[in-house]
């Protein structure tokens, strides 16, 4: 009995993940969680990881050239019908962003689809794929339809940013580099840094205190310094939030919105020994990952602590005594994030944003009161639509006349009034919105 190819099995398992994002509507976050430790070689998890967010983020124009290419729709009746169709994208995808050798990525393909029980495809699978790696592919009719932006995402980004359309929309479809964060006060940056370049790997720092920036693609897990907790993986952008929120030693913070945790990392690292941090999120899985990953990498002797609970709801774990800071890092669209996540697209709908709307409109009335007078609260979101950025934060002023914005420094972003918004790409980190609330003091 003959054995599939490695390459093949890669390409069938890398096809039934696609669907589970695209036919079955889950996160590309959760399934690769689930697939990846199943793969034993790190290439070839990188390689699945590099094929399906290039298949993602290209899912629109693929579909448009096969639509031009076939003289009839594969069929998607079935669960093997849509594996399969999966499959021809993902070889485009080899093809064309990542310019994989065409005869290794038509014959992996091909085997692929064999072994997934479809030998009547092979040779369309074959033709269209040699096709794909000899002729130039049709033009669109419209280059934005490529990028497969739904028409109300359009439609806010147009109306929200005229000016940056076109920059927006191309910063979505390119990968996000790889940020780290040194585990302050452990570890400095400039010793990590010095730590990699021993090793052979370029980093560059970043405008955040202890941002680091690798210079290529790399394993997190495989750098120095990883399994001794010396570095954590975390945006630039979200590592600002934390310095504009700027904690004092002893402060006492709330973490309103914690997971994953990287953030209740960077609170513990600013509030020192004297200091006290709760971290709430409404998921108690997700709450087990921030409590893991301050175990692992054990910033400071702050007293911590976790609780799983909804922040709208203060009643239910609130002891009475006041906050010193406040991060909330609420619910959002995601879309200041798409080029870690470019399912976000495909998944979110314009209702999505008056639910999580509603979600921050009350997050914001229910936990500012939770402040000492003269504390503050740092309304934070990976988002670039207004409605949830400044628009949002006017709203909340207009109805709370204890509530005070106080100004940041340019380099958290576009002063847009009522806040500050940084772009995807900017310093080569993500989308993010950050406003500084602060809470009046008594006379």
């Amino acid at each position: 009995m003959s054995v599939a190819p490695a390459g093949a099995r890669l390409r069938v398992t890398a096809a039934r993940a696609l669907c589970a994002v695209l036919d079955e509507g889950r996160s590309l976050k959760a399934v690769l969680a689930e697939v990846l430790p199943s793969i034993a070689d790190a290439r070839d998890r990188a390689l699945l990881e590099a094929m399906l967010f290039a298949a993602l983020r290209q899912q629109a124009r693929h579909a448009r050239v096969l639509a031009a290419w076939l003289a009839k729709p594969l069929p998607m009746r079935t669960a093997k019908d849509r594996e399969a169709a999966r499959l021809l994208a993902l070889g485009l995808a080899q093809l064309d962003p990542l310019g994989l050798p065409a005869h290794a990525a038509v014959g992996a393909t091909v085997d692929a689809v064999k072994l997934l029980g479809r030998p009547g495809l092979a040779g369309l699978f074959n033709a269209l794929l040699r096709r794909a790696s000899r002729e130039p592919w049709p033009p669109p009719a419209d280059p934005r339809a490529d990028a497969g932006y739904p028409a109300w995402w359009l439609a806010r980004l147009e109306r929200d940013w005229p000016e940056r359309l076109e920059a927006l929309l191309a910063a979505g479809e390119g990968p996000a580099p790889l940020w780290l964060r040194a585990n302050a006060p452990r570890v400095a940056r400039e010793a990590l840094a010095a730590r990699l370049a021993a090793a052979g790997i370029a980093t560059r720092p970043g405008i955040a205190a202890h941002s680091l920036r690798l210079c290529e693609r790399a394993n997190p897990a495989s750098l120095p310094g990883h399994a001794e907790g010396a570095f954590h993986v975390q945006d630039l952008a979200a590592q600002l939030a934390v310095e504009a929120l700027a904690p004092a030693p002893g402060s006492r913070v709330l973490d309103a919105c914690a997971a994953p945790g990287g953030k209740t990392v960077g609170l513990l690292s600013a509030v020192g020994a004297a200091g006290e941090v709760l971290a709430l999120d409404v998921d108690a899985a997700r709450l087990a990952r921030v409590r893991a990953l301050v175990d692992f990498l054990a910033p400071s002797p702050a007293r911590f602590t976790a609780r799983t609970a909804d922040a709208t709801r203060p009643e239910a774990w609130h002891d009475g005594r006041a906050f010193d800071a406040i991060l909330l890092d609420a619910p959002c669209s995601a879309s200041g994030i798409l080029r870690r996540q470019p399912d976000i697209r495909l998944h979110r709908r314009a209702t999505d944003l008056e639910a999580l709307g509603d979600t921050q409109a009350r997050l914001l009335d229910a936990l500012f009161p939770l402040l000492r007078p003269g504390g503050r609260l740092l309304y934070a979101t990976c988002s670039v639509f207004r409605d949830e950025n400044d628009r949002q934060v006017a709203a909340f002023l207009a109805r709370t006349p204890a509530a005070r914005l106080r100004p940041l420094p340019p380099r958290f972003g576009l002063d847009t009034g009522h806040g500050h918004q940084r772009f995807p790409g900017e310093d080569d980190g993500d989308g993010f919105f950050y406003a500084l609330i602060e809470r009046e003091a008594r006379a």
